[in-house]
């Protein structure tokens, strides 16, 4: 069978590839111990469950409105001015399958064939790949660890030219935990002035930053707020992974009302009962179970890094959120791609190379397990390096 040309610009994430190699070899009996994966080890907490089971016995089962019903879009902007000091109208509000397909939707229908989005590196894995598919071109801006791998305003400027058309941001960042202050936006902000230029912010781990406040990209000043496309979702901050609820908020009733017209022949509405449970982490219910969370991984954050940066060969810098250490491994390997698959392989410990997020000689390390499990993974790698 012929597939479309369009298809063969994708690759296989490689997260979840790693994973599902992983878990293959954990079934066969292997004693593998799993890091590669990007999703809290938490039970999704008591008042999303309770609030889909009374929806269940109410009765839920019909479509809803494509972007969603009037009380999840509500909870949705309540949610964006409690938080972030951002007030969108119910128009400039579409929910979705995830945060990913917000992201898929926001780019198909701002992307014309030869478009630049600018992408800082390390990224996480799907961008580039969702820019290709949409025709557009990636343009990457090499950051390091002495800004903590974040973007600086004059890199940005150095990258914009006449095709630029969006930047993605990601704060808090996957695979580094970088966040990005106050300043730091608005250095950006003051670059993109008397530019067409769209910002898609990625803020999936908001909630999980750790010693600095986040600022919302859209907060920064009327020019950002009006430029910034929010994406957000539950999965990470709300422990809901499977439930498969993000969203999108614009200025733009226009770009939300395309990106409503493409759902429309695509999923349609995301599951009523997915609708209902995500109206209590929405509104705050849930946040006390998101302090403890937070707790228990700043506590496994520390611990992972104290050790790691103990091995001889190996230096990680502490993430300010999220919950991944991108781990310099290059004066052991500068392939990652290798050094993973033989850790994996003689170790059996499972990590992402850093070359899937555009930075070899880096591997990235989920601390979302137990801390035992932690214990255990970074003496299987210490052991791996010192034969290595």
């Amino acid at each position: 069978m012929k597939l479309s040309s369009r298809i063969s610009r994708l690759s296989e994430s490689l997260t979840i590839a790693i994973s599902t190699k992983a878990k293959e070899l954990k079934a066969s009996g292997k004693d593998v111990l799993i890091f590669s994966a990007g999703e809290p080890d938490f039970d999704t907490p008591d008042a999303v469950k309770d609030a889909v089971k009374d929806a269940m016995d109410k009765g839920c089962g019909k479509y809803t409105p494509v972007a969603g019903t009037l009380d999840v879009i509500n909870a949705v902007r309540a949610k964006l001015e409690r938080d972030n000091g951002l007030k969108y109208t119910q128009k400039q509000i579409i929910t979705n399958v995830g945060a990913k397909q917000s992201i898929f939707e926001a780019l198909q229908c701002l992307i014309d064939a030869g478009d630049e989005v600018i992408i800082p590196a390390p990224y996480w894995v799907s961008y580039p790949e969702i820019v290709r598919y949409c025709g557009g071109k990636p343009v990457f801006i090499n950051t390091n660890e002495s800004t903590n791998f974040k973007l600086s305003a004059q890199a940005l400027k150095d990258a914009i030219t006449p095709n630029t058309k969006v930047l993605m941001l990601n704060s808090v960042g996957n695979p580094c935990g970088g966040v990005y202050t106050k300043a730091e936006l608005e250095a950006i902000a003051k670059v993109l002035e008397n530019t067409q230029i769209i910002v898609l912010s990625d803020e999936i781990y908001e909630k999980l930053s750790y010693e600095s406040e986040f600022v919302a990209t859209a907060s920064i000043n009327d020019d950002m707020f009006r430029r910034t496309v929010t994406i957000n979702g539950l999965s990470k901050c709300a422990a809901m992974p499977g439930w498969r609820f993000g969203y999108a908020a614009s200025a733009s009733n226009e770009l939300i009302s395309a990106m409503q017209k493409l759902q429309s022949q695509s999923t349609a509405n995301i599951a009523s009962i997915v609708q209902a449970g995500a109206i209590p982490a929405l509104l705050g219910k849930c946040d006390d179970y998101v302090e403890y969370m937070k707790k228990e991984y700043i506590k496994r954050r520390d611990y992972a890094v104290d050790a790691i940066n103990k091995i001889d060969k190996l230096s990680v810098i502490k993430p300010g959120g999220a919950f991944y250490l991108f781990i310099n491994c290059s004066l052991v390997e500068k392939d990652s791609m290798k050094f993973c698959k033989r850790m994996l392989d003689e170790a059996l410990v499972a990590c992402v190379p850093g070359v899937g997020f555009g930075m070899d000689g880096y591997f990235r390390f989920s601390f979302a397990c137990e801390l035992e499990n932690i214990k255990e993974g970074i003496k299987r790698i210490e052991n791996f390096i010192a034969n290595y």
